[in-house]
């Protein structure tokens, strides 16, 4: 037995920045964006926040998969930008979606947290514990962007994806995680730093700072070597995969993937040209827009792999 996706659904908020209206608050442009990035848009969050469109997602999951919230019994939020320390979103989701019988929580996994709630729930299945999960991938990192840095504030957005998982002899047949906590500053954001009566400061909150060459060198390394671990510990061939479908960071890091794998670009999809990087979001919401486009048939293998601060990567081998 092993957990089935059977429903997807995503969400962007409405408001839709352009390279160029960026241009107008950084000294960048979209020539120098597009041709190093491949993103041309990104949305931004005005007046909801993370659990709002992460239960916006979750409702048109469960609608796609026709299934009730009253039968969810776990819902899992891979987030880096929740409201809140606590509760978490996921319970905030919970809330939102009335599903009262689901146990909650989150993952902090960055850009690697959705694929890193997959195995989660996988395992789940597998060990019999749980049939039926909601796993979700939302962040706003508007919040946290410094838009004053054009090295980070182009390419970021806000979004959220999410599928319905369910006990099925198809599904989930492999995954592979990894984690390297000796790069942890080449990506990262300070938290409240702590300001308490004793320590005579006022405590202070960070931005983003990332160190892109050393992302980049990373990710176009680790991303095919575990989609390779993945494939040989499974039996499967590149050439079986139906669709390679990558977190959305950069057309760069996509071209040099799919180089090393030896597949052609058609098997990877792309949609960053539209939302740029929405971290934990970004491969459900891809996901998602292959569903809802056609392009999945039953039996499809497909691979889902993200990379991320921590450093963190993962990979999941599955069939539709």
């Amino acid at each position: 037995m092993t957990a089935r996706i059977v429903g997807t659904g995503s969400y962007v908020p409405e408001q839709m920045v352009t390279n160029e209206e960026l241009s107008q608050i950084v000294e960048t442009n979209d020539e120098w964006i597009q041709t190093r990035t491949g993103i041309r848009s990104r949305h931004i969050a005005t007046d909801r926040g993370t659990s709002e469109i992460a239960a916006e997602a979750a409702r048109r999951a469960l609608e796609d998969s026709g299934i009730p919230a009253e039968e969810i019994d776990v819902i899992l939020v891979a987030t880096s930008t929740p409201e809140k320390h606590f509760p978490s979103c996921a319970c905030e989701v919970q809330a939102e979606l009335g599903a009262s019988r689901a146990a909650a929580f989150d993952i902090s996994a960055a850009c690697s947290g959705f694929v890193f709630a997959l195995n989660v729930m996988y395992a789940f299945v597998k060990a019999g514990v749980y049939r039926t999960g909601l796993v979700i991938g939302a962040d706003v990192l508007s919040k946290i962007t410094d838009w004053s840095d054009r090295g980070t504030c182009v390419l970021f957005g806000d979004g959220a994806g999410a599928a319905v998982l369910r006990a099925d002899e198809l599904g989930i047949r492999h995954s592979v995680l990894g984690a390297d906590g000796s790069k942890k500053d080449v990506l990262s954001c300070l938290s409240r730093s702590n300001g308490n009566v004793w320590m005579n400061k006022a405590p202070e909150m960070g931005y983003m700072t990332m160190d892109g060459q050393e992302v980049f060198k990373f990710a176009v390394k680790k991303v095919p070597e575990c989609i390779r671990q993945l494939l040989q510990e499974s039996g499967v061939r590149e050439d079986e995969i139906r669709y390679f479908i990558l977190h959305q960071a950069n057309v760069r890091i996509l071209d040099s993937v799919a180089k090393r794998l030896k597949q052609p670009l058609e098997k990877f999809p792309v949609n960053m040209d539209r939302y740029g990087n929405t971290s934990g979001a970004s491969i459900p919401l891809l996901l998602d827009e292959c569903n809802r486009k056609g392009m999945l048939q039953k039996g499809d293998k497909l691979v889902l792999a993200g990379f991320g601060a921590g450093l963190t990567w993962g990979a999941v081998l599955l069939e539709w």
